[in-house]
């Protein structure tokens, strides 16, 4: 087994190893090289990256994400769910998900890859977007690395950054 250190030299270092690792993790995982990571947010590059050979820890969890049986947002309903496509390309697991509410204008897409799967996680680089829920008018898009989580033994990977936009908390759940 290689040392972290070199995992983190290329950019592939296990989700779980970010508190071992500190800033040389958080800026492989990133994006960020060295010299970007202590620049000004405005003084960033904001080349996009390329999609990388997903990093698999843990072959079942890999194979359940494969199997994915749907997307939900807790504003829309987890009754019906939405659909979600995971393939496998050259190596790089994909997602792309998308629910809409059947009574009203409500909608979450999402769309990316896979950059690590661990046992009861995985990394996801991509967009997210909300429209229209809960309220009309509401706009949430992000593009950036997004962490997943199965917790209390749920049949389903959580979004773990729940407040990323107008601090509504939001609830996106992949099923498997």
């Amino acid at each position: 087994m290689r040392p972290l250190s070199d995992l983190c030299a290329k950019g592939f270092v296990p989700f779980a190893a970010l508190a071992l690792l500190g800033g040389c993790a958080q800026n492989k995982l990133s994006g960020e090289s060295a010299s970007t990571a202590s620049a000004p947010p405005a003084e960033k590059a904001s080349a996009p990256l390329a999609p990388q050979p997903t990093l698999i820890l843990d072959r079942a969890a890999a194979q359940r994400l494969l199997g994915a049986k749907g997307v939900t947002l807790q504003w829309i309903g987890w009754n019906q769910r939405g659909s979600l496509h995971a393939r496998e390309q050259d190596g790089t697991i994909f997602l792309t998900g998308s629910q809409s509410d059947q009574h009203g204008p409500g909608q979450l897409y999402l769309d990316g890859w896979v950059e690590e799967v661990g046992a009861d996680y995985f990394v996801f680089r991509g967009t997210i977007r909300i429209t229209d829920t809960p309220d009309g008018g509401r706009k949430c898009e992000g593009r950036k690395l997004w962490h997943f989580a199965v917790t209390q033994n749920r049949p389903y990977w959580r979004l773990r950054e729940f407040e990323w936009c107008d601090y509504l908390t939001d609830y996106v759940d992949i099923y498997f």
